[in-house]
């Protein structure tokens, strides 16, 4: 018994050396467009204005919004995308200063982990560009940072 008592621990800990190992292989698969870990990849994150905050009945809709993501941005990315409802808040040059209150707006924050490319900067440029069109809003804002990503 008490052999047995001293082998437990060990035991244990083979266990969840083993888990371990299976956890860590089964992350670390991947194919040509979701590599197992990329290096030189970027995060962007793309902050669309769709309408006064308070009243949804104004500005673009949500299935206009979709239309928008299915012409224009899966066409772009289609590897994977997020995007996720965002309250967003905006003082432009004419409220500044002026104590006027900051618009409050609903926003789609969309979000692509890409290889850091001229091809996929393009892309992207060409996404804000095409919502500027549609919308005639004033901008895009582009938020974009290193990555360390794996799949």
């Amino acid at each position: 018994m008490k052999t047995l008592r001293s082998l437990f621990p060990a035991a244990l800990l083979l266990l969840l050396s083993l888990a371990l190992v299976s956890a860590q292989t089964a992350t670390l698969q991947g194919d040509p467009a979701h590599p197992a870990h990329a290096v030189h990849w970027v995060d962007t994150r793309l902050y669309f204005g769709l309408g006064p905050a308070d009243d949804s009945t104004k500005g673009t809709s949500e299935a206009d919004w979709r239309d928008f993501l299915d012409r224009e941005v899966t066409p772009r990315f289609p590897s994977g995308l997020s995007v996720v409802d965002v309250y967003g808040q905006w003082q432009g040059a004419e409220q500044a200063g002026k104590g006027a209150p900051p618009s409050r707006i609903r926003t789609k924050m969309l979000i692509i982990d890409h290889p850091s490319t001229p091809e996929d900067a393009a892309r992207l440029e060409a996404i804000r560009t095409a919502w500027k069109q549609r919308t005639h809003e004033h901008s895009v804002l582009e938020v974009s940072e290193p990555a360390d990503v794996s799949f």
